[in-house]
């Protein structure tokens, strides 16, 4: 693909707008960074807080350990130390530098402030309305779509700032078009990319993805998946593939103050389609190159199939990620494009009944299953076999397949999310 090529130059913004850094669990990090943002237009500390939230918002953030909290989960203290020590202008790095004082301050202002959490349906997936008071002074900040999106500012009643959401696609205009995704292309892009375009982003997620994993399955977090099953499967590559990447999960999801490289707005999905992938090349000894082009591919696949589902579905975001693993895998190994869309599909026909239960431990384990179906999908493809279009969801054509599924967890799951909603805040 020629650099002048409008999708080469594409392509290239959508992994710099994606591959960005974050601490902690994405949905509770937007929160920490909305309060960060309102008590910084009150200009005060504020004292009491409203928390207005979408279903899928309360979902993720109800049963994950916030990072830099002393292992606090939840709404509350997402909010808390948002308004406590939140840094505003670091977006998903808002809370990364809390201090020892800071912490106390938190416990105490906890245990002082009334903070009142609210479950709003406001026909948008992702939704986040937070409002701080002191006194006759108030402020409110609301953020939907995707999780840096202010597009709401009021201080006192009065707006200050203010621009409308994104449509129904949900994909925000001053966003590069995601339309222009495609397989044939993505594969193309990757085998032609210039390496100096993107190197600096991938050495980025090669190294805080491969240091989160590595505290995952040496430190104590969650339920150790990562470390549970290199004990009980060994050490070959295609067990420590899902394992590593659980191991980052396990440390993510257990409130690890390690930064990570997301992927589609979740630091999970960045973990899971860039860690089986390094572990892989590591093993095959594949060089640098070669792994930025298999990285290139898997995170560009990742991509591509979450712009059907959405930032927020009861499909868990595991599957998709692991499919986009798949193909880089399957690169590596010396595949061609067949290979890799075959791998895609056979993934997506094995795993996509995962459902999204909110971030918490078991993420992990989803994790470590949507990685072993990719690798199976791949050697699936190597014997001769695949699952065909009219097997269930797969249709025939790997850009029908994926728009099938992009059906199924935008459209086809809804009922499924609310249910879990219900279901998790005893609704």
């Amino acid at each position: 693909m020629d650099k002048k090529d409008t999708r080469y130059q594409t392509y290239i913004k959508i992994l710099r707008e994606e591959l960005v850094p974050a601490m902690g669990c994405t949905e509770p990090i937007a929160l920490a960074y909305a309060a960060a943002k309102a008590r910084e237009v009150l200009g005060q500390l504020p004292e009491r807080v409203v928390i207005e939230a979408s279903g899928s918002i309360i979902k993720n953030v109800k049963s994950v350990i916030v990072p830099n909290t002393g292992r606090l989960k939840g709404m509350e203290a997402a909010a808390a130390v948002g308004i406590i020590a939140g840094e505003s202008e670091k977006e998903l790095e808002v809370i990364s530098s809390v201090s020892d004082e800071e912490r106390s301050r938190l416990q105490r202002y906890l245990e002082e402030v009334e903070i009142t959490v609210k479950h709003i349906d406001l026909g948008r997936v992702f939704d986040i309305i937070l409002t701080v008071f002191a006194g006759e002074q108030s402020a409110k900040v609301r953020i939907t779509d995707y999780h840096t999106n202010i597009v709401l500012i009021e201080k006192n009643g009065v707006t200050v700032f203010e621009k409308e959401p994104a449509g129904s696609s949900g994909d925000p205009e001053e966003r590069t078009d995601r339309g222009l995704l495609n397989m044939e292309d993505i594969w193309d892009f990757a085998m032609s990319v210039d390496i100096a375009d993107v190197s600096e982003l991938l050495d980025r997620q090669i190294r805080f993805n491969s240091l989160i994993a590595d505290e995952g399955l040496f430190g104590d977090y969650g339920a150790n998946i990562g470390s549970v099953r290199l004990s009980a499967y060994g050490y070959d590559i295609k067990n420590r593939a899902g394992a590593k990447a659980a191991a980052g999960s396990d440390a993510r999801m257990g409130g690890c103050e390690l930064p990570v490289i997301i992927n589609s707005g979740s630091g999970n999905q960045g973990i899971t389609c860039s860690v089986p992938v390094i572990e892989y090349a590591m093993e095959l000894h594949s060089g640098k190159e070669k792994l930025y082009r298999a990285l290139v591919l898997s995170n560009l696949v990742s991509i591509h199939e979450k712009t059907g589902i959405g930032t927020l579905s009861a499909y868990c975001g595991a599957v998709s990620a692991g499919a986009g693993a798949g193909a880089g895998i399957s690169y590596l190994l010396g595949g061609g494009y067949q290979a890799a869309i075959h791998t895609v599909v056979n993934a997506l026909a094995i795993v996509s009944g995962i459902v999204c239960d909110g971030a918490k431990p078991s993420c992990a384990a989803k994790i470590a299953a949507s990685v072993d179906a990719a690798i199976m999908g791949y050697y699936m493809y190597v014997n001769g076999q695949e699952f065909k279009g009219g097997d269930g969801i797969v249709m025939k054509g790997i850009e029908n397949t994926i728009r099938s599924i992009g059906r199924l967890g935008r459209d086809g799951m809804k009922g499924t999310n609310e249910e879990i909603i219900r279901l998790m805040i005893g609704e």
